[in-house]
């Protein structure tokens, strides 16, 4: 992600005087350690091909091959003048041969399918900086690699156009931005309706499109726990949105998973001649305009919830209740357990030292004057003012009676040595 101007690596002085070729390389490296992806950018003042005007504002040539028919066409006469490599030579050469390797380590990153993306990402200066970090497959979040599972349907991009004609790029996994409360609906200054926040460039993006795709990703996954997966995204995503499309989208959602639920199998659910909103939503394109996508949205009636087996499931729900309040009776009695250990410890405590203060007080009692009599009086006083602190304890521990849920988080972890998580 480096970049720079003119010479070694970009032309100066060409085709005339003054001109300064700019330069950059991406993110991608090859096995031998040399950059894969490679940019040179002309002034802008020279001819488009078709030397009837200049050329556009932001182009690069990606390859020798790209730069070399470009000076053919647009410089006839500069054919003496360029180098003839051998694969090996060429600095702008890609040997098929070595392997692309993604920053993060991950096999499966965009950067390394091609063809390479026409629209260049803009780095940042923090993230994209780090040496483990790709913009291409690692989440912005989270710093973890994105999934390209069916069809990617767990994470979203950024396309929102930064500076110079490149996009940002940056990519996050949906589940950390609804965590983070960057994606779905959120009130507040923010104010999200069904859309991702970047944080990066601070661009929104509708998430109803993306979404809307799950459909068709779920009719080629095989498993039911994946489709359940990718649709409870999708619920989470609509859920709370005030958008008519992002409420019939969430209702057609919901309806789905129930009939997953209720039993229909993944074939017999895609072979339902019920008409959804998913198709229409789909075809409604987003270049239409919004008022005929809510139109067509309305007309289209959602899919009816299943009738399902009410004994079945209220058999079910008790069995649930049943295993709750079997786990927190057995979390009291380990509460009282260890109360009670403790307790009585502290109880068996505070005997010794009232048997030591009597045995005290009756040898003083024993010696009315001398150096052991004040001796003596010295210990009895200690002992009084450890059996007031140990007095002092035991009550707090007594706060136990309300509950440990109840109880501060230092007398449980000082006299009863319970770790308390935050």
């Amino acid at each position: 992600m480096e970049s720079g101007i003119g010479l070694p690596y970009a032309p100066e002085n060409w085709p005339k005087p003054g001109d300064t070729w700019r330069w950059k390389v991406g993110p991608r490296i090859t096995g031998k350690g040399t950059f894969l992806d490679r940019y040179l950018y002309p002034p802008k003042h020279l001819p488009g091909l078709s030397n009837t005007e200049t050329l556009r504002k932001g182009t690069a040539f990606r390859s020798r091959l790209s730069l070399e028919r470009y000076i053919r066409l647009a410089f006839p006469d500069a054919d003496s003048i360029l180098p003839v490599y051998t694969s090996d030579e060429d600095p702008m050469d890609a040997n098929v041969s070595d392997i692309m390797v993604c920053k993060a380590g991950n096999d499966k990153c965009g950067s390394l399918m091609p063809p390479p993306s026409e629209t260049e990402p803009m780095p940042c200066d923090i993230c994209c900086s780090e040496p483990s970090f790709c913009t291409d497959c690692s989440c912005i979040l989270c710093c973890k690699s994105i999934s390209v599972e069916h069809e990617g349907y767990s994470y979203v991009k950024c396309e929102a156009v930064a500076s110079e004609g490149r996009v940002c790029g940056h990519v996050a996994h949906i589940n950390c931005a609804l965590r983070a409360y960057m994606a779905g609906t959120v009130g507040g200054s923010i104010g999200l309706d069904a859309e991702y926040y970047c944080r990066r460039c601070d661009a929104r993006k509708d998430l109803v499109p993306h979404v809307n795709r799950f459909l068709e990703i779920c009719k080629t996954v095989e498993y039911q726990g994946d489709v359940e997966k990718i649709l409870n995204l999708g619920i989470c995503v609509l859920r709370g949105s005030q958008r008519v499309d992002a409420k019939e989208l969430l209702n057609c959602i919901e309806s789905t998973v129930i009939k997953l639920k209720c039993g229909t199998s993944l074939e017999d659910l895609w072979n339902d001649d019920t008409p959804t909103i998913w198709s229409d939503f789909s075809e409604s394109g987003e270049g239409k305009d919004n008022d005929d996508a809510v139109q067509s949205l309305q007309d289209v009636t959602p899919i009816e919830p299943m009738p399902f087996n009410h004994e079945a499931e209220m058999h079910k729900l008790e069995e649930e209740i049943r295993e709750v309040l079997k786990a927190l009776r057995e979390a009291q009695e380990s509460e009282y357990q260890i109360a009670e250990v403790r307790l009585h410890a502290q109880k068996e405590c505070l005997g010794d030292l009232y048997r030591q203060l009597e045995e005290e007080k009756s040898e003083l009692s024993r010696r009315v004057s001398g150096s052991d009599a004040d001796s003596l009086m010295t210990n009895v006083l200690k002992r009084l003012d450890q059996i007031r602190k140990e007095v002092t304890k035991l009550k707090e521990m007594e706060e136990v009676a309300k509950g440990f849920g109840r109880t501060p988080k230092g007398i449980l972890e000082e006299y009863f040595h319970l770790t308390i998580e935050e």
